[in-house]
């Protein structure tokens, strides 16, 4: 392969083309060479996979993904209470393009945030865009937006993300203006995006740290109208070190 073609190659991004290209060539050599479509044909199916492979770790990257859960990985049997079949039934992830919500309620360490960040993945993998961020993040973030006025530009990244996924959404100490922004990024994403949100709080314990009672009736009328609601009671998956 000549310096010329691999850098036209580079020019094009057509690095795993690159990548094969001699070991490509030596088959033509051989006793039984490929056709010339055969040839082409392995080329570009050996760069469309490594695109999509690229283009999939690049969503996984940008999605912030705390922790390398899968549904694999996860222990369904140290939790009878999660039916794996609902699981892995909204892994058909159906509920995206239905811009349906999931809600997941149990105590702490139950594993909420790993079923949550499995079904994230899943998403990813398939080409969905989305994001993880913890629920006081997300509010300190929406309150330090007022300072340097992005809040809009904020909500609008937020509100066209595939599937956001909101963490450990509890009792936080929360100024009217931040409650304020998180209604209206709810009702942007209402009837256009998935959002899934873990909790350790009843819905009705959300007014006791939103506030506005009628704002939060209006957000969980929207977050609630589809949505499913799965509760985990069980033991903590988190097993202290001997």
């Amino acid at each position: 392969m000549t310096d010329d073609l691999v850098e036209l190659l580079g020019q094009l991004k057509l690095y795993r083309i690159r990548d094969i290209l001699d070991r490509e060539l030596k088959k033509t050599t051989s006793k039984k060479p490929p056709s010339y479509s055969e040839f082409l044909a392995t080329l570009l199916r050996e760069e469309t996979i490594d695109k999509r492979e690229r283009r999939t770790q690049n969503r996984i990257r940008q999605a912030r993904l705390p922790e390398a859960w899968s549904l694999e990985s996860f222990p369904f049997d140290k939790q009878p209470s999660l039916a794996a079949s609902v699981i892995y039934e909204l892994a058909e992830l159906e509920f995206i393009p239905k811009a349906q919500n999931l809600v997941f309620i149990g105590g702490t360490g139950v594993g909420k945030t790993g079923i949550s960040i499995s079904l994230l993945r899943k998403a990813l993998q398939n080409g969905y865009r989305g994001l993880f961020i913890k629920a006081q993040d997300l509010f300190d973030h929406m309150y330090t937006s007022l300072a340097d006025h992005s809040t809009r530009t904020y909500i609008n990244h937020l509100a066209n993300l595939d599937l956001l996924l909101i963490d450990e959404m509890g009792y936080l100490n929360l100024r009217p203006e931040q409650a304020n922004i998180f209604f209206k990024l709810m009702e942007e994403r209402y009837h256009r995006k998935s959002t899934i949100i873990t909790t350790n709080l009843e819905y009705d314990d959300w007014y006791g740290f939103l506030g506005n009672k009628l704002m939060v009736e209006a957000l969980l009328s929207r977050l609630r109208h589809h949505c499913h609601t799965v509760r985990i009671d069980g033991q903590d998956l988190r097993e202290p070190m001997s």
